[in-house]
């Protein structure tokens, strides 16, 4: 299969292939990529898969593009998803950025990890699949971008401290504030996530430190959908509860200091039995009431 380039061959046509076909190539995919000979080490990659990342990257780009077509998506992304326990894969996934330098388009060994990308790659292309696909291509996109961007944690904080601008400009813009009910909500969820994992650290004082992020933020408070002010609340507690705020982020909450006491201390009042939500609420308000009358300079 890998003389033939067979695995290749596969992932280019999954979409044009009969239903049944589609979910037979999907078992073949996950039994390739999963066989170790019986002299094998028991920690040693598979031997396809080892290839695949070291020698044909392409294989996984293009079982990403399958999510152009909504006839490859489910069984593309249930592959994928496999692949991604593989820190190697993921690299591959998130380092390309086609015949720049330092892309993963030459293989593993390429890869230059602290180069900022240009935005070209297949990584990118999940924000549309996600943004702009149908309901069900949309829903198996975030689920592969969520483990993308939550599995490995040495991998993923240095990729998104390298690209932080353009990472955090799409994510905000495309999906954060979304059209979409669904992917706006799950958006804002994970952004939380990613917050508040203690491998992104650096990633989230970075993010908190932004006024432009914060004003993003307090306008999902303001949302007429609940759920979506309640996973708005999860990062606004984030900006609050940072012992080192900004100067910028100081300015924007001393502005709307009386506003903001006010709109907390009603806000979502009926999760009455929800006494995690209550105690941080009235956390916030504490933190806000307390705050100086005038911005001092963070000392980290």
């Amino acid at each position: 299969m890998i003389d033939e380039d067979l695995l290749h061959l596969l992932a280019v046509n999954l979409h044009r292939l009969p239903f049944e076909s589609r979910k037979d190539t999907q078992v073949i995919f996950s039994y390739v990529f999963r066989f170790r000979p019986a002299a094998a080490a028991p920690k040693s990659d598979p031997i396809a898969l080892s290839y695949v990342v070291c020698n044909r990257p392409q294989v996984l780009v293009e079982l990403c593009r399958a999510y152009d077509h909504k006839e490859s998506a489910t069984p593309a992304g249930s592959v994928l998803r496999e692949l991604l326990k593989n820190e190697a894969a993921a690299a591959v996934i998130l380092y390309d950025d086609g015949d720049a330098p330092g892309s993963s388009a030459k293989g593993l060994n390429a890869i230059d990890r602290d180069r900022p990308q240009s935005g070209r790659g297949i990584f990118w292309r999940f924000f549309d699949w996600i943004n702009k696909s149908s309901f069900e291509v949309a829903a198996d996109a975030f689920t592969t971008f969520r483990e993308l961007l939550t599995r490995h944690k040495d991998l993923v904080p240095r990729y998104l401290s390298a690209n932080f601008d353009l990472f955090f400009d799409k994510y905000n813009n495309i999906l954060v504030q979304s059209n979409s009910y669904v992917t706006k909500r799950q958006s804002i969820k994970l952004l939380g996530e990613i917050l508040l994992d203690r491998s992104n650290y650096s990633v989230m004082t970075a993010y908190v430190d932004s006024g432009e992020h914060l004003k993003i933020c307090m306008n999902l408070l303001r949302d007429d959908r609940k759920m979506v002010q309640y996973e708005g609340f999860h990062v606004f507690k984030v900006f609050v509860a940072n012992p080192h705020k900004s100067l910028p982020v100081q300015k924007i909450l001393l502005m709307n200091r009386e506003k903001l006491l006010t709109f907390l201390s009603h806000f979502l009042e009926d999760r009455t039995d929800d006494e995690q939500f209550i105690d941080e609420r009235e956390f916030l308000i504490k933190q806000i009431r307390n705050m100086p009358p005038t911005p001092v300079s963070s000392q980290r």
